[in-house]
């Protein structure tokens, strides 16, 4: 029995929103001197040159992330890394400071091993942020970036808004994100619309004299034609990357007396209709376009299944919140040993490899 498995039950009796609170607090506590950073890479990382992963222009020492969400002011970005994460990202980071909806808005679905969350993208704004990362720096791993609007922002504040974020922390970036498959947020205007991503990828390219990755994040209900044309828009603005999946607002299936509460719907419950769009992606794609999966990943396997299927690396927010501190270093270590069973090198060779060639 793990530490983590003595402690879940009680973290478990406080508000998921209060016990998240809490567990960042030790995060920063643990990241605030190098002995004690040093002391959680030793417990905790887990390497093999059979995970590193080259992607936009960097290398990412392992395929496993740490999804949006999760450190959405970039206050523990340095205790994750040392968690052994082979990269972060942080946000979703509005221009400024947004209380997001009214508490309760994280709710724990323990009989789905899932969450519910309807934050509304609340945060400290992008000033904190950046100011935090030119105090604290930057982790050594891969560190992303996802960018959002303001909950009052109109269609055309909007993309304004995208390039604010963008131009105050893009410097620290390896990739952004652009976030527009959020449930949480009101629905003043399509915000997946064709004209509406055009909008934002124009302003973004002419904003991006530094090349750096751009990537936008999609949602798992979208039907098959919406996230096609989505796909030949990232492919008209050359985009880097998708980001598969946000949240979701089905409840097919779930067993939880929480199922009811409104907001987007992740982990467990997700995974397999969040692997299925990867693969969806990276067959319309023919394997060329990067895919992070993110949705349900708590394990090795289904990291692995979200690999073969198309995806180059993964993330995880829920799993974590179940599974503890050793997650990444359990999933790595698993993805090791599938890699040697089906005679792959790396986990670069696995990617696709249950695509239809």
């Amino acid at each position: 029995m793990t530490l983590y498995s003595r402690v879940r039950p009680f973290a478990f009796k406080l508000p998921a929103e209060t016990a998240h609170d809490l567990g960042k607090r030790t995060l920063r506590a643990a990241q605030s001197t190098w002995p004690t950073r040093a002391a959680l890479s030793y417990a905790y990382r887990y390497d093999d040159p059979a995970l590193e992963v080259d992607l936009f222009d960097t290398t990412f020492p392992n395929p496993v992330g740490v999804a949006a969400g999760f450190d959405k002011n970039a206050e523990v970005t340095h205790a994750l890394e040392a968690l052994g994460f082979g990269f972060v990202e942080i946000g979703t980071v509005t221009p400024y400071p947004q209380a997001g909806n009214d508490r309760p808005r994280l709710f724990r679905l323990r009989e789905d091993e899932g969450m519910i969350n309807r934050m509304g993208f609340n945060g400290q704004g992008m000033e904190q942020v950046k100011s935090r990362l030119a105090a604290d720096g930057t982790p050594d791993v891969p560190l992303g970036v996802n960018v959002g609007k303001m909950n009052s922002s109109s269609e055309a504040e909007a993309i304004e808004d995208y390039r604010r974020v963008f131009d105050r922390l893009s410097p620290f970036a390896d990739y952004v994100v652009v976030n527009v498959s959020c449930p949480n947020t009101p629905d003043e205007f399509d915000e997946a619309s064709p004209d509406h991503l055009r909008a934002i990828f124009e302003t973004l390219e002419a904003e991006n004299d530094r090349d750096v990755p751009i990537l936008v994040k999609i949602g798992p209900d979208e039907p098959q034609e919406s996230v096609f044309d989505l796909v030949d828009i990232v492919r008209e603005f050359d985009l880097d990357g998708i980001v598969a999946t946000n949240t979701s607002t089905s409840r097919e299936g779930l067993e939880s007396p929480r199922r009811e509460e409104w907001g987007g719907l992740s982990g467990n419950p997700l995974e397999s209709r969040s692997t299925e769009v990867i693969r969806t992606l990276a067959e319309y794609t023919d394997g060329e376009l990067p895919i992070i999966g993110v949705g349900g990943v708590d394990s090795a396997e289904s990291a692995y299944e979200k690999i073969r299927a198309g995806a180059s690396l993964v993330q995880l927010y829920t799993g974590f919140v179940y599974e503890g501190p050793s997650t990444a270093k359990r999933i790595n270590r698993g993805l090791v040993a599938l890699l040697e069973r089906d005679g792959f090198s790396s986990v670069e060779e696995a990617v696709g490899a249950d695509l239809e060639r």
